[in-house]
Parts: structure tokens; sequence; C-alpha cells
């Protein structure tokens, strides 16, 4: 029987729990983790990546493995899904994280959290200098160190940069409110101005200018967008050339309605309908295969990561999502198409 390593502190009780899962179906099956590899087609460190919560093991992976161990492949699928989601939120959460760090360090380097002291503004002429700090007694008894009145000469003198900062930005703030106060008599003036003339030459000019205008049909306001289910951040044309999981297309919100397979190869065409939009999946290939969607006179390319799993960007899908093409090229040149039939699409040159 394997012993497992504790999952990580921070993995997603979702991903937890299907983790949990495939570790249940490996240990009843009685399988080393090295036989699993043998017999899924996956290798051993993919195998001890997925079963130890480092990555979240592809949809071939899991397919294989309910096949190796007998167990129901739709109630799998369904974890699978639920994690996939989950796996994503973090991925997008870590995102966030990062770029927040990024932003924090440009701007901490390029001094927006501290004014620079050579940046000071000098003072006016006619604003008196600052006296100097007196000189600190020669000795200082117990009694006055802790009495707040006998403070350091140090801790009482601020610094005169600072309080020039402060004078410049209260003159600053005096000088937009006056500009604002300005402004806002000039318009009173104008609208008193004209409410005293209503008989004015002006004034019938403009009613005639706006008559027509009122009595002319108004087109109906234009109607809001539909409102998308929680996570999904795209749909139609806004999702073309984006990453799905990303834009929170994949999971519940998505289906396959074309696989192929060739040895422990899969292809699949993802399509979600909320999105409208689709892009090809393939896992169990070699790293570096090309792999290629295409709807509605557009593509999108992608190749396998190190693993032999990857998928492309997103294409729009208008029609019929069982015309959506995908394939995988392998380095000979070979192509495995996905086909909505059961069959397994054919190898071609």
């Amino acid at each position: 029987m394997p012993r497992w390593k504790e999952l990580p502190e921070e993995l997603d009780p979702q991903v937890r729990e299907f983790t949990g899962q495939l570790r249940r179906l490996v240990e009843h099956s009685g399988l080393s983790p090295a036989a699993v590899a043998d017999r899924t087609g996956y290798s051993k460190t993919s195998w001890e990546r997925y079963l130890h919560g480092r990555l979240l093991a592809p949809q071939g992976a899991v397919l294989a493995l309910a096949e190796v161990t007998g167990a129901d492949a739709g109630h799998l699928l369904t974890l699978w899904e639920l994690a996939e989601r989950a796996w994503s939120r973090s991925e997008m959460r870590r995102d966030a994280t990062m770029e927040s760090i990024q932003v924090a360090q440009a701007r901490f380097a390029l001094g927006e959290y501290a004014p620079d002291p050579d940046r000071v503004p000098a003072a006016s002429p006619s604003e008196p200098p600052s006296p100097p700090p007196p000189s600190p007694p020669s000795a200082v008894s117990p009694s006055s160190a802790s009495s707040p009145s006998h403070a350091s000469p140090a801790g009482r003198t601020a610094d005169p940069g600072a309080r020039q900062l402060r004078r410049q930005l209260r003159r600053e703030r005096m000088t937009v409110w006056v500009a604002g106060a300005a402004g806002v008599l000039l318009v009173a003036v104008g609208l008193l101005l004209l409410a005293l003339n209503p008989s004015g030459g002006g004034g019938k000019k403009a009613a005639a200018a706006t008559a027509p205008a009122a009595s002319a049909p108004q087109s109906p306001p234009p109607s809001a967008p539909p409102a998308l289910p929680a996570g999904v951040r795209c749909t139609g044309a806004d999702c073309a050339g984006k990453d799905p999981n990303r834009m929170g297309c994949s999971g519940q919100n998505a289906v396959s309605p074309s696989r192929g397979a060739a040895g422990a190869m899969r292809i699949e065409v993802r399509y979600s309908k909320v999105c409208a939009a689709a892009w090809a999946r393939v896992t169990g290939a070699a790293p570096g295969e090309q792999i290629t969607v295409g709807a509605d006179g557009h593509s999108a390319t992608a190749r396998t990561g190190q693993g032999g799993d990857g998928y492309t960007p997103m294409v729009t899908v208008s029609g019929d999502p069982a015309k959506v093409t995908a394939c995988r090229t392998t380095a000979a040149g070979l192509r495995h198409c996905a086909q909505p039939a059961a069959a397994k699409s054919p190898a071609t040159p």
C-alpha cells in the first residue's frame, strides 16, 4: 500500500477531495505508482505530481485510471470538473497577487511611498527660517529622562523639509479650491442672465432648435448585455484568443462534442455555450506537438507542454459546435483529429 505525504495546506478543498479520491483508487487497486504509470500511459513523475497535489491530473489521465481500476468514469469526471474549476480560480488569485506585489515593488522603487528629500521645494523668502535645534544637555538625570517634558531635542524638532512640503500641499489645495469656486460663480452668473432675458433673440433661436428634437420620436435605449454566470469573464467575440481557464469558460461550463484518440493520446473539442467559444485540448501526447482548433473561418494554435498536455486559446463559435475541428500534429507530420462520432479519427500524413 503506498504511503502518501500530507497534501499542501493551501490546496483548494475541491482539489483536495479529488486528489484524495485518486489516492484511494490507487490504494484499492493494489498497484504501485510505477505500475499505474505503465498501464495508463502517463509517466511515473506525472503521477507523483498528480497524487501529491502539485499538479491537477488531465482528463486523459483520469479516464485511463478509471479504466485500469474499474472505477465509474462518470462520477470521477464530475469530481475532476469541479477540481479543474477550483484550480483555475486559484491560478487567477495567484496571478492577481503577484501583479499586486510587482506593482508595489515598482512604486517603491520609483519613490512613490516616500517623498524624496532632494525634491522638497525651497522655502519662500517671506517665510522665516526654522530655528536651529537647541544643543543637547551635557547630562540627563534619571527623573528628567523619564519625564515627557524633558524629551530629547531631536524628538521635539520636526524635519524642516517635511514642514515645507506640508505648506506647499496646503497652498496647492487652496489654489484648486479658489479656481473651482470661481468656475461655479461664472456658471451661476450665466444662468441668471439667461433667466432675466427669456424673450431675447438667443432664447427664440434656442426654442426653435429644440422644438424639432422634442417632437421627433425617440429611439429605444440599447439593450443591456446579458448577465454572465459567476466566474465567467467573456462571451462571443470577447473570448477570441483568450485562455478558457482564466476566462471561466472551462470546467462545468464546457462540454466535449468531439473526441479522438491515438494510443495514450486524447484530443477533444471543448465547447462552452455560455461563452459561445471553443478550444482544442490534448492529453498524453509528446512534448512540443502542435494543437489546432478551427471554427467559422477562424483558428488558434498551441503546443503541448513538457508533460504532453496542452490546450489552445478560444475561437468564437456561432453555429453547430460539432463542426468545430480540433487536430494534433506530431513532429513527423501525422495528424489526428477529433470527430463527433465515437470512432477514432485515422492518422493522416
